[in-house]
This record gives structure tokens, C-alpha cells and sequence, in this order.
């Protein structure tokens, strides 16, 4: 008998709007039939939600039957302030108070309440979900860094309980040394894998099949497992 994958209806899915603090922030949110857990997608500097990167490790989870959040953590007119100043990418405390409240909208809300939850930052979302995860621990089942820079979190990475994986690209030098040094301050379970000739943002061939893999692999080693399903 040949192997498939069974393709399952999502029962919930399309873009939405979570009110944290005194904003309201977009979202996408796809969550397949059956899914066991769901992955909160947190992007770097100068990206968005819409980043086919961060997008392409997305499915990569929903067809291992897991939901999805991939959101922006500042609006668009905040969006289009950090653009000329580049100021806001890089307010870790207001980044990770924004995906606090996002961490506490998923658990109150009807789709997503019984689902365990994992964070997946890039950049310097990585260090907001870093800081995120210290702050929900009982939420936070697992968090994936890519290219992250976990160090402007350090002065919670030792109360960060959940276990964590830092991915780096091995072109990526000065980001190696970053992740080096906040492996060293985490607590818990972790790790760093560098993906041999992959530069900052994992263009090179196979690079990015490679961290949505680990990723994929990692939130499932702290999940039940379940067969395979897709939005």
C-alpha cells in the first residue's frame, strides 16, 4: 500500500485582529482539522506576516498537523515609522509584551484554547518570543530561533524554561557568536545547530527545507505526535 498524506479541512483559517494593550494587531490563522498544537510565527527586522520565508516553514507545520499564527507585532502606521528609524524592531520589551497578549488572546479563543503552543521568532523576534516564553512559561511548550538574536533577551534567557533551538546559518558569523553566547545564559533544555554554507536569511538550495525541518521536528519532540494533515 503506498503512503499518503490526507489533506483535512482547516477549522479555522484567514487573517485576524488581536486587541493587546491599546492596539489591534493582523494576524493569519490556520488551524487543521485535528491539529495537536499550534506554532505562533514572530518575524525580525524589516519584515512582515506576508514573508514567504517564515511562510514556507508555516506549511511545513500544518502538514505535520499543527496550526498556525503568522502575525506583526507593531500596526501599520508603527510599521511605517520603523521604516524610516528602524527604532521599533528593536524594543524587545514592547515586542514581547505585544506577543504576551497575543499568547493570552490564543488561549482564550474558541479555535485555539486547548492547543499547546510553541513560538517560532526570526531576528529580533526571536528575542521577543525569548522574552515572551520566560513570562508564559505554563503556555510555551517549545520555541525555534532563526537567525535569531536571542542575546537582546538576556536578561531573561535564564528564566526561560521552555526548550528552545536556535538555528544559525553557517555564513552567518556575528549571529553565531550572539547565539553562542545566549546558549550559554539559557536554562533548560537547548540547542544550537548551524546549517554548513547558509547565510542570514537561508537562501542558498535547501537551506530553508533544512531549518523547516528542525523546526518541524523540534515543536513535534515536545508535542504528540499525530499523523500527517494539511490546511
Amino acid at each position: 500500500m503506498n503512503d499518503h498524506v490526507t489533506t483535512l479541512r482547516p477549522v479555522a483559517s484567514g487573517t485576524v485582529r488581536i486587541t493587546t494593550g491599546r492596539v489591534r494587531l493582523e494576524a493569519d490563522l490556520c488551524v487543521p482539522e485535528g491539529a495537536h498544537g499550534l506554532v505562533v510565527f514572530v518575524h525580525g527586522s524589516g519584515s512582515s506576516r506576508l514573508s514567504p520565508r517564515n511562510r514556507q516553514v508555516a506549511s511545513r507545520m500544518n502538514a505535520a498537523g499543527l496550526g498556525t499564527l503568522l502575525t506583526d507585532l507593531l500596526t501599520r502606521d508603527e510599521e511605517s515609522v520603523d521604516l524610516d528609524t528602524g527604532a521599533l524592531r528593536f524594543d524587545i520589551a514592547l515586542l514581547a509584551q505585544r506577543l504576551i497578549g497575543i499568547i493570552d488572546w490564543l488561549q482564550s479563543n474558541e479555535a485555539t484554547a486547548g492547543l499547546s503552543l510553541s513560538l517560532f521568532g526570526a531576528s529580533t523576534g526571536a528575542a521577543a518570543a525569548l522574552v515572551a516564553a520566560s513570562r508564559r512559561a505554563v503556555a510555551v511548550r517549545s520555541i525555534v530561533s532563526r537567525g535569531g538574536r536571542p542575546d537582546l533577551a538576556a536578561h531573561a534567557l535564564g528564566e526561560v524554561e521552555a526548550p528552545t533551538l536556535l538555528i544559525v546559518g553557517g555564513e552567518d558569523a556575528q549571529v553565531i557568536l550572539h547565539n553562542r553566547r545566549a546558549m550559554a545564559l539559557l536554562g533548560g533544555e537547548k540547542e544550537l545547530v548551524i546549517i554548513p554554507g547558509a547565510t542570514h536569511l537561508f537562501e542558498e538550495p535547501g537551506a530553508l527545507d533544512t531549518v523547516s525541518t528542525l523546526a518541524r521536528d523540534w515543536v513535534l519532540r515536545h508535542l504528540p505526535a499525530r499523523g500527517e494533515v494539511a490546511c
